[in-house]
C-alpha cells in the first residue's frame, strides 16, 4: 500500500476531460449495475435464504422451513441470514467507506483504487459458482465481501466526476452514466430471467438453484469485463495534496480523514444537504426493496407480472435519468430535484389506490418510477459534486454512500412497524410519504447558491 510520489509545482490547470474519457467513466455504470440489479434485487436473496434452509436440514422445495443454522455459534432462522447479512454488511460499510475515500484523495493512482475495489467485489461474486449444497457460511462470507467492495468502488468511481466537467457539465454527465447503467443493468437482468424461464423445471428445484447462481455468476463477470474499459479511458488528475505526499497512502488516509471530521463542521449547508438526500434517499430505496413483496402479499400478483415490472423499470429509468438531466439543463438539477420528490409523493399515492389482482395498473406504476428514479438519484449525486470542497471528493462521496446505503434500514422499520400495528400493507406504504415530504422540505431549505459557494465552488448558471 505505500507508495513514494515525487512533490511537484504546476500551476496549469488540468486539462479538459475528453470525450473518450467521460465514456470510460459511464461504462462504469454499465459494469456495476449487473450486480445491483441480477444479484442484490433479484436472485441472491432467494439464493442464499435456500442454501441457509438446506444447511438448516430442510428440503429443497419445502414452502415453509422452521430450522435454524449457527453462523459463529449464533441461532439464526434460515429465513433471517440473508437480512441480518444485509444489516451486518451495512455496519461494516459505514466505516469502510470515508476510509476508501480519505485514501482515494490522498492517492495519485485512484484507477488503481477503483480497479482493486471492482475486481475483489467481482471475484467474490464470480466465486458464488463455489457456494454448493450448505455452504451457507461461505456464501454470506463472499457476500460481505462483495457488496463492500461495491460500495468501495463506487466512492472512488463518483469522485472521478468533478473532474470530469464544469458545474455547468456535471448534471448531463452523471445524468448519462446512471442511464447507461439501468440499460446495461437491465439487459443482463432480461438475459438471466430469460434463461431462468426457459430451463427451469417444476418438478426440479436442484436446476432452478443452480440456474440463480450461475446468474449471480455472470453478474461478477460483466462487472470484471466491463471494469477493464474505465480502468483503460479514464486519466489520473491527482490532487496537490496527493502529489506533495509522501509516504503510506494508507496511514495517510486515516489521519486525513480525522481532520475531515474535524473540520467539516465548517461547511453546515453540506451536512444539511446531506440530511435531506438521507431522508428521501431512504424513502426510494424502500419502495424498490418493498415493491415486490406489496406486489405478491398485498395485491397478489403473480411472479410473472413482478419480474415484467423490474424489466420495465430498468429500462425507462434509462430514459428517465436523460429526461430529468435534460430538464436539469433548463432549470437547474436542484429544482429538478425537488420536483421528482413531488412525482414521488404521487407514486405513494398512486400505490395505495391500486386494485388488487390488476397487472396493468400495477405496471403502469412501475413504468412511472422507472422514470422518476434515474434521474432523481444521478441529480443528487451531481448536486452533491458541487458542495464538495476541492480535493476532498472520495471522502465526501464516502460520506454521500453511507446516507445512500447505511441508512437504508430506516424506511422498511418504518414500514415493518405500521404493518405490524396495522396488519395492512397499504397504511405500510403511506408511511413513507413522511420520507418524501420531510426530504423535500429539507431540501427546499438548502439555500444552494449559498452552500456551494461556501466550499469555495463556483456555482452552475442555472441551479
Amino acid at each position: 500500500m505505500a507508495e513514494t510520489v515525487t512533490p511537484t509545482v504546476d500551476d496549469t490547470p488540468p486539462p479538459a476531460s475528453t470525450r473518450r474519457e467521460r465514456r470510460g467513466w459511464y461504462i462504469y455504470d454499465w459494469a456495476n449495475s449487473a450486480f445491483q440489479t441480477t444479484v442484490i434485487t433479484v436472485f441472491l436473496g432467494p439464493f442464499i435464504t435456500t442454501v441457509a434452509e438446506l444447511a438448516a436440514g430442510c428440503e429443497l422445495g419445502a414452502d415453509t422451513c422452521d430450522g435454524y443454522v449457527y453462523p459463529l455459534g449464533i441461532r439464526v432462522a434460515a429465513g433471517s441470514y440473508y437480512p441480518y447479512l444485509i444489516s451486518l454488511s451495512v455496519f461494516l460499510t459505514v466505516f469502510v467507506l470515508p476510509v476508501i475515500g480519505a485514501i482515494a484523495d490522498r492517492s495519485a493512482h485512484k484507477k488503481r483504487l477503483l480497479g482493486g475495489a471492482a475486481f475483489t467485489g467481482a471475484g467474490a461474486t464470480v466465486a458464488m459458482i463455489f457456494v454448493t449444497g450448505d455452504r451457507y457460511l461461505l456464501g454470506g462470507a463472499l457476500f460481505l465481501v462483495a457488496n463492500i467492495s461495491f460500495g468501495a468502488a463506487l466512492v472512488v468511481y463518483n469522485s472521478f466526476l468533478p473532474q470530469l466537467g464544469g458545474p455547468d457539465e456535471r448534471d448531463g454527465i452523471s445524468s448519462r452514466g446512471w442511464a447507461l447503467g439501468y440499460l446495461g443493468g437491465g439487459l443482463l437482468l432480461a438475459f438471466n430471467l430469460v434463461a431462468v424461464t426457459l430451463f427451469s423445471e417444476d418438478d426440479n428445484p436442484q436446476r432452478t438453484l443452480d440456474l440463480a447462481r450461475w446468474s449471480i455468476v455472470s453478474a461478477g463477470v460483466w462487472w470484471a469485463v466491463f471494469t477493464l474499459v474505465p480502468l483503460r479511458w479514464l486519466r489520473e488528475r491527482p490532487s496537490a495534496a496527493a502529489l506533495a505526499r509522501q509516504g503510506n497512502v494508507l496511514t495517510d488516509g486515516f489521519r486525513q480523514l480525522g481532520r475531515t471530521l474535524r473540520e467539516i463542521k465548517a461547511y453546515p449547508l453540506t451536512l444539511f444537504f446531506l440530511l435531506a438526500f438521507l431522508v428521501y434517499n431512504d424513502g426510494i430505496q424502500t419502495v424498490i426493496t418493498l415493491a415486490s413483496q406489496y406486489g405478491t402479499e398485498e395485491l397478489r400478483l403473480e411472479q410473472s407480472t413482478l419480474i415484467i415490472t423490474i424489466l420495465l423499470v430498468q429500462f425507462l429509468a434509462f430514459g428517465g435519468a436523460l429526461s430529468l438531466g435534460a430538464l436539469a439543463r433548463r432549470v437547474g438539477a436542484w429544482k429538478t430535484v425537488l420536483l421528482s420528490l413531488i412525482l414521488w409523493i404521487g407514486v405513494i399515492i398512486g400505490a395505495f389506490r391500486l386494485p388488487a389482482e390488476a397487472p396493468v395498473p400495477f405496471m403502469i406504476l412501475g413504468a412511472a418510477i422507472g422514470l422518476v428514479l434515474g434521474g432523481s438519484q444521478a441529480l443528487s449525486r451531481s448536486l452533491f459534486s458541487q458542495l464538495i470542497p476541492a480535493g476532498k471528493e472520495g471522502e465526501y462521496y464516502g460520506f454521500y454512500e453511507i446516507s445512500d446505503k447505511g441508512t437504508s434500514w430506516l424506511g422498511p422499520l418504518a414500514f415493518g412497524l405500521v404493518f405490524q400495528l396495522t396488519a395492512s400493507y397499504r397504511v405500510g406504504l403511506v408511511s413513507l410519504l413522511i420520507f418524501f415530504v420531510v426530504g423535500f422540505l429539507l431540501l427546499a431549505a438548502v439555500p444552494i447558491r449559498r452552500a456551494i459557494v461556501a466550499v469555495g465552488n463556483t456555482p452552475p448558471r442555472v441551479l
